[in-house]
């Protein structure tokens, strides 16, 4: 139908032309646009906090790294890095103090690997066995279980460590002192065990059941699917736990506070007494440090030297997770 418009319009012709291209808005159409805008409003609020949420955690950890840098360069400005590097001694607060950070990371990875060796190992059973082995009713019952051990507060695994657990190892070294390595990462090995155990049995529970069905069709028992299909394919997310315990042991402060004996040892004797970093830290807070002096640049420079470690071992885990996401 072709509209023929003259000419000459009077006013009555233009309104009915514009009733016949315009027509008015009902009010349950302008009801369903101020719903839509009024979405819209909301989403984008909800898009601000979300960026601002994702933005602080970015704002606080470079935060963090510029507060641990602009200390320390003081300290490096009395203190050579080849020295700090390199010297076997980790005195800062004695009248002739020596600043070698290599006993303060023996004592942080002797410990460390302690813990490790019995969490991983012990935490990937127990994700095998709640992911393949047991009933749903009793998973839903065991896991949270098991996750109560991390809401414990490290202060009593500290004195737990120090109470039970090295009594009993020495009556297997008898020569062991009350304060030792060994006791203290025994203790954060199972500390760490319901991240190994947790996070693991979730990447195990997102494996297809088709591998589990194809490994059962050609004759594979569970124990074989289980480590032999499952584990490989989930282990994009498994290494991922691995480094968040490692992690975790990395940063441990009470229970080396504690048990550990604070005395900076350049030893791998897990008998022996050790500090590590995080627990020199918390001993040197402990006291009355003017600012500024030697010994209060010192914390900010074993806490920088624990931001590395603990950055590349996540560097580490990323390069992991994506050679092992790429091969599956």
């Amino acid at each position: 139908m072709v509209l023929l418009v003259s000419p000459v319009m009077n006013t009555h012709d233009a309104e009915t032309l514009d009733s016949i291209r315009l027509p008015k808005i009902t009010s349950l159409q302008e009801t369903t646009l101020n719903v839509k805008k009024l979405r819209i409003i909301k989403e984008r609020i909800i898009e601000a906090i979300l960026f601002l949420a994702a933005a602080s955690s970015v704002v606080i950890t470079v935060g963090i790294v510029a507060i641990l840098v602009s200390e320390s360069i003081p300290f490096f400005a009395h203190v050579s890095i080849l020295e700090f590097i390199t010297a076997r001694q980790w005195t800062p607060l004695f009248d002739n103090p020596q600043f070698g950070i290599l006993p303060l990371l023996c004592g942080t990875f002797l410990t460390t690997l302690i813990a490790i060796s019995i969490a991983i190992p012990v935490g990937t059973i127990i994700a095998i066995f709640l992911s393949e082995y047991a009933p749903a009713r009793l998973r839903e019952m065991l896991k949270p279980v098991l996750e109560l051990l991390a809401a414990v507060p490290t202060v009593v695994y500290g004195y737990f460590a120090l109470l039970f657990v090295s009594p009993i190892l020495q009556k297997v070294f008898p020569e062991m002192g009350g304060f030792n390595a060994l006791s203290a990462g025994i203790v954060m090995g199972l500390m760490i065990v319901p991240y190994v155990s947790s996070l693991s049995e979730d990447a195990m529970r997102a494996v297809p059941n088709y591998l589990r069905e194809a490994s059962y069709a050609v004759g594979a028992t569970r124990l074989q699917t289980s480590f032999s299909v499952v584990y490989p394919a989930a282990f994009s997310g498994i290494i991922s736990a691995y480094i968040l315990a490692v992690s975790r042991a990395l940063g441990e402060t009470m229970v080396v506070a504690i048990a550990a004996g604070l005395q900076p040892n350049l030893t791998f004797n897990p008998t022996q007494p050790v500090a590590t970093i995080t627990a020199f830290i918390v001993q040197v807070s402990l006291g009355d440090l003017p600012h500024g002096s030697i010994g209060y640049q010192s914390i900010y420079v074993a806490g920088l030297t624990l931001l590395i470690l603990t950055f590349s071992f996540n560097l580490i885990g990323f390069a992991l997770r994506r050679r092992f996401r790429e091969a599956y």
